[in-house]
């Protein structure tokens, strides 16, 4: 009815305007008159308004790593590699804002491809007929859902940050422009990176290597790169973790870590890369951390098991709010880590989780439930009825809802997000792209560039190694061995003798033996810890499980083992393969000491085993690369 009153007002003015063009008189202004008055109704019709249900649905972000038709939901371990007509019926359904990929759903390119686009259809017979957000962890290095051996994954943040004194942003802006373009190519739109995270605790069990480093400065100045890498190429970011997961021993996957930094302190340090981004870049979004900061919010809540409580800041109305939006002046899309982490889950029902995060400020809810079967969509269509109900009932603003609903929109709208994504065309251009030469040749640049030489006593590098001499290679699995004995093979001009101790377990007598006989010893150690997924192989069947070594007896072993080599002087090479602040501990007892920020590994379709930072490794062991790289932390 508005409208029809709108134009009926307006009618006399166009006819008006028209006559003008019409009869050839005030052409120019006619028209800018004419465009002026249908403005208005150019934006009604672009902008349609969310009804509550709607704005809401655009909120969440759901996961869909695995779906079964039958059992439970705990034992449910069925990749969605295609979209299940059950869960597209429920983006349809809930007008839901996006969805998270996991490795899972990433097996190949054209999967991947056929996925995206089955998830954008689906979001295409939704209500508001709003494109979906189709978001991935593609950091880079440590942390990359696609198959490493199909899209470029680089060495992470920390060998960026090795390279900043020589070639500054140059690697920031590279990586995340060929990320970008991989990701863009796939129908991939959103990045949870980069991390700006400042590493300031050497014990940090889940940053470490993914950020830039420790100085503040420096992590700004590359997060602003990558930020403007990725979204010139198409790919929204995520700055994380807001407000600083730095300096944390406590992974926020398995607990509630808390930061006890001075005001002043978390200021300067943890809240300076962000301050930066903001004003130089304006990300798309900002990612929140389940982080305790008493010195910028010491409100409580009251957990599921009854316990008072210090607010995270992914809940607190002052972190996010008062000081994101407000001090920062921050007006992008916030949303949370995955709020099925223990830093979350332990102490709030999921309801109550996705209520308390809008409630503080935040917009877009990241995994608020779990979906594995067709019954947990009962869940889904519960969250929704309870969500509307807290609106209704002013536990949620009705207002602020719609204002978060419309950053949401704008976002899409502003990267030209659609629904229309074509496999065929789309397939032809990606194959193109992911993982091209031009890629890789990057990677590999990267790769090297950032190799660290720390110690080098008595021209013990570059190594001079005639035909038949032996290498003995200590490394944290046999598949690391593999990898590195490849690369050296690979590089030399000699034919060398190989032998392995993998940590995992190994003979102490025989490995006594190999060192004792070797000319060069190369061991290799990665810190923190190694998960699950990360560690080896099948390869690392063939140790011998009488010598099986646990994870807390690792360290000791190689410590044993490079005693070993000192008694018997052998020239000993330290490689920290992952974060250097290891150096501390083993570096003493070698002649020279290497950091490569990274050891990923990749299998060939021969089966062979190979990296670009092992590859890059050799180079420089070997003396057909310099290591360029500095250190981007302090070892203490």
């Amino acid at each position: 009815m508005q409208l029809y009153t709108k134009i009926d007002k307006l009618l006399p003015l166009i006819y008006l305007a028209l006559e003008c063009v019409l009869l050839n008189k005030c052409f120019i202004s006619s028209v800018v008159f004419l465009s002026g008055c249908l403005m208005p109704l150019q934006s009604s019709f672009a902008k349609p308004t969310l009804s509550l249900e709607q704005q809401l649905g655009q909120k969440l972000i759901l996961d869909l790593r695995y779906f079964c038709q039958q059992g439970s939901s705990k034992q449910c371990r069925t990749p969605v590699t295609t979209l299940p007509d059950e869960l597209a019926a429920a983006i349809a359904k809930h007008n839901i804002g996006g969805v998270i990929l996991f490795s899972e759903n990433t097996q190949s390119i054209e999967q991947t491809i056929t996925l995206n686009s089955q998830l954008q259809a689906a979001a295409s017979k939704s209500s508001s007929k709003l494109p979906l957000f189709i978001s991935i962890d593609q950091e880079g290095g440590r942390v990359a859902r696609l198959p490493r051996d199909v899209a470029t994954s680089f060495t992470g943040n920390m060998s960026i940050g090795a390279t900043y004194k020589k070639y500054g942003t140059q690697y920031a802006t590279q990586t995340a422009t060929v990320i970008a373009k991989e990701l863009n190519s796939l129908g991939i739109n959103v990045n949870y990176a980069p991390t700006v995270d400042v590493n300031m605790n050497p014990d940090n069990p889940v940053i470490n290597v993914r950020s830039f480093g420790e100085n503040p400065a420096l992590v700004s100045k590359l997060g602003a790169a990558q930020v403007a890498g990725f979204e010139s190429n198409g790919v929204i970011t995520s700055l994380k973790h807001f407000p600083g997961h730095g300096d944390t021993n406590v992974d926020s996957h398995t607990g509630l870590p808390q930061v006890n930094h001075s005001k002043e302190d978390i200021y300067q340090q943890d809240l300076a890369p962000f301050k930066h981004i903001i004003a130089t870049q304006n990300p798309g979004m900002i990612m929140t951390a389940h982080i305790q900061y008493p010195q910028l919010d010491n409100s409580t809540f009251v957990s599921v098991d009854g316990k008072s409580m210090i607010k995270p800041a992914t809940m607190s109305r002052t972190i996010i709010t008062d000081i994101l939006r407000g001090e920062l002046n921050y007006q992008g899309v916030v949303v949370t880590d995955a709020l099925d982490m223990a830093g979350i889950s332990h102490f709030f029902t999921p309801t109550q989780a996705v209520i308390n995060t809008f409630a503080a400020g935040v917009d877009l809810a990241l995994m608020p439930i779990e979906i594995r079967t067709p019954a947990d969509l009962n869940a889904l269509d519960k969250l929704m009825d309870e969500l509307v109900a807290s609106v209704n009932n002013k536990q949620l603003s009705k207002d602020e809802v719609a204002q978060s609903a419309a950053r949401i929109t704008a976002l899409k709208n502003k990267f030209k997000l659609t629904t229309q994504l074509d496999p065929l065309s789309t397939l032809a251009k990606a194959k193109d792209i992911i993982g091209s030469q031009a890629h890789r040749k990057i990677e590999a640049e990267l790769a090297v560039n950032a190799i660290t030489e720390v110690k080098n006593n008595n021209n013990a590098l570059p190594l001079n190694l005639s035909k038949g001499q032996h290498i003995h290679i200590i490394m944290p699995d046999t598949r690391k061995c593999m990898a590195m004995q490849q690369a050296l093979s690979v590089i030399s001009t000699a034919a060398l003798k190989y032998s392995c101790s993998s940590l995992q377990g190994f003979d102490p007598v025989k490995a006594h033996s190999l060192i004792k006989n070797a000319d060069v010893v190369i061991a290799g150690n990665a810190t923190p810890n190694q998960s699950a997924v990360e560690i080896g192989g099948m390869d690392d069947l063939k140790d011998d499980p009488r010598f099986a070594l646990n994870t807390a007896e690792q360290p000791k072993a190689l410590s044993s083992l490079l005693d070993i080599a000192a008694s018997v002087n052998k020239k000993t090479i330290f490689i920290s393969l992952r974060a250097p602040y290891d150096i501390a501990q083993f570096g003493s007892r070698a002649n020279a000491v290497l950091a490569s920020y990274a050891y990923n590994i990749d299998t060939d379709k021969n089966n062979a085993v190979a990296g670009p930072a092992f590859t890059a490794l050799a180079k420089v062991l070997l003396g057909n690369a310099h290591a360029h790289g500095v250190l981007p932390v302090t070892i203490k």
